[in-house]
């Protein structure tokens, strides 16, 4: 079969390569090869809209969701704080009270001085834990809390020997 059209394109060369298409054919090729149609969303510029909008929504969601995390978790270590921060300046409020019934702060400068400073970390603690809250701040808070009451406690059984001693001293005069 191959030989049979080798002989015809052999034999009739002349006819057939005096045959040139017409304007119109090479018109409707050329139109074909050019008028290719682009689908929508074949097109990788629509995919990378498409990627970068998910990527924007995804950081959005989840830059809220870990701000919304954050948020309650600031809130309820402000409100563990809170009630004990309540019970303890409660407790440091009824040994300062009992203290000064005894003795003045302004005999004891050391004792004076050591809470002067308490306060003034606790100050800073306690702005610190308004900004940044975190189990450390809070943890620190009370230990401060807790080192006041010691000091307190120290002081109250200090003026308390002192004054067993003092009324020693009187029976023995006696």
């Amino acid at each position: 079969m191959k030989d049979h059209l080798k002989e015809f394109i052999d034999k009739n060369r002349s006819e057939l390569d005096n045959r040139v298409p017409s304007e119109q054919v090479w018109n409707r090729i050329n139109a074909g090869l050019t008028e290719k149609k682009v689908s929508l969303w074949n097109s990788v510029m629509v995919w990378r809209v498409a990627a970068i909008l998910f990527l924007s929504l995804s950081v959005y969601l989840f830059s809220t969701r870990t701000l919304n995390v954050q948020t309650r978790e600031s809130a309820r270590l402000q409100g563990e704080f809170s009630d004990l921060e309540s019970f303890y300046v409660e407790q440091i409020a009824e040994k300062v009270e009992l203290i000064s019934d005894i003795q003045d702060f302004s005999n004891d400068e050391k004792f004076a001085q050591d809470l002067e400073k308490l306060e003034a970390m606790y100050q800073v603690l306690r702005e610190q834990m308004k900004t940044q809250p975190s189990e450390k701040v809070k943890d620190a808070l009370i230990l401060n809390l807790l080192v006041r009451i010691d000091l307190l406690n120290q002081q109250i059984k200090d003026l308390e020997d002192f004054e067993k001693e003092k009324e020693q001293q009187e029976d023995a005069s006696i």
